[in-house]
């Protein structure tokens, strides 16, 4: 468990360093990621897809929208439903973030086996259900 917490602090303070370079806390960069991994969402699918309220939303989308990261749009199909998108300045922000993950992971994971990759994913992979019956 040492090494587990160990491995979970430090990676927190990779992460935290990469985001805060952007301006950007946790909570405004999981808004950031899911609009760039899911394209444009409502403020509601938003707030479900990471696990807020829908009040929370709108004050992360809010300060987002006053950085510049993301623009508010009418819904297509729901003209009572406004869609959020990541702007220009959204898009290569993530384009950044996005590389610098790739990068980071190639590096930590050069020169390990396949086979110890594959071991080590799939001891996450459990921790991560057992971790989540436990409603931690």
């Amino acid at each position: 468990m040492e090494k587990l917490f160990s491995l979970a602090v430090v990676t927190h303070r990779y992460m935290e360093a990469g985001m805060a370079a952007r301006g950007l806390s946790r909570a405004r960069a999981t808004v950031l990621w899911n609009l760039n991994e899911r394209g444009p969402m409502t403020q509601r699918a938003l707030a479900d897809a990471i696990g807020v309220s829908p009040r929370n939303v709108t004050g992360l989308v809010d300060a987002l929208e006053a950085d510049g990261f993301v623009a508010r749009g009418r819904h297509p199909d729901d003209r009572r439903a406004t869609l959020v998108a990541l702007t220009d300045k959204g898009t290569a922000t993530m384009g950044g973030l996005r590389g610098e993950y790739d990068q980071g992971a190639a590096r930590l994971f050069d020169g390990i086996p396949a086979s110890d990759l594959e071991g080590f994913v799939a001891t996450v992979d459990h921790l991560l259900v057992r971790l989540d019956q436990e409603n931690c």
